[in-house]
């Protein structure tokens, strides 16, 4: 999951992905109720994350970053669960 975050200097990263973290699992069990049998003890997310600054890069750069890192792949087997 990339998430393009703008937050003040003043707030840690570490609280910014506790509470996207949070927030998120919450909304998620709460829409697929399912899901609270799978990942019991509500841990959906795994402990890691991994942040950086933009520093001399522009908000457009990042953007159109995002939008192209994952070009489909017809040579990929992923598939997901139903």
């Amino acid at each position: 999951v990339h998430i393009f975050v703008s937050a003040p200097p003043t707030m840690a990263p570490s609280e910014i992905m506790r509470r996207i973290k949070g927030r998120s699992a919450t909304k998620l069990f709460e829409e697929f109720p399912h899901l609270k049998k799978r990942y019991w003890g509500r841990h959906f997310w795994a402990r890691g994350y991994f942040c950086v600054t933009a520093g001399q890069v522009t908000d457009e750069m990042i953007k159109n970053y995002l939008e192209h890192h994952f070009e489909p792949n017809p040579d990929d087997n992923f598939k997901t669960e139903s």
